[in-house]
């Protein structure tokens, strides 16, 4: 599976992007997540490691648990693989946008009327 498969399988589920969100907002052990969702241990511990799979979250062990965060190295490619989307759309505009002004430059475009069937 591609790397942006991964990502979208990972973010696909709700329970996981809650936690993804959760942990954009601050640094958080399972036991935190287990205290702010409605999810068991076990279960938040399954997602985490589907999110650290797909590269979306890292660990750093603090005393005898696991502080989870947004791994910035993962999103970085996620970013630039939804920037080309982007992109291409910006461009599509663009293209439209020049090909209206070279076809009455200097002159306003009359207005589209809607079909009224009449």
């Amino acid at each position: 599976m591609t790397y942006e498969g991964r990502v979208l399988v990972a973010l696909a589920d709700p329970t996981r992007r809650a936690i993804f969100e959760r942990l954009a907002e601050t640094r958080s052990s399972v036991a935190d997540l287990v205290r702010a969702l409605p999810v068991s241990q076990p279960a938040i511990s399954q997602h985490l490691k589907v999110l650290k799979e797909a590269g979306l979250v890292g660990a750093e062990p603090e005393g005898r648990k696991r502080i989870y965060s947004i791994d910035p190295a993962g999103l970085g490619p996620l970013r630039q693989w939804l920037d080309r989307f982007w992109e291409d759309q910006l461009a599509a505009f663009k293209a439209l946008a020049d090909s209206d002004e070279a076809a009455a430059p200097g002159q306003a475009k009359p207005e589209r009327q809607a079909n009224s069937g009449l």
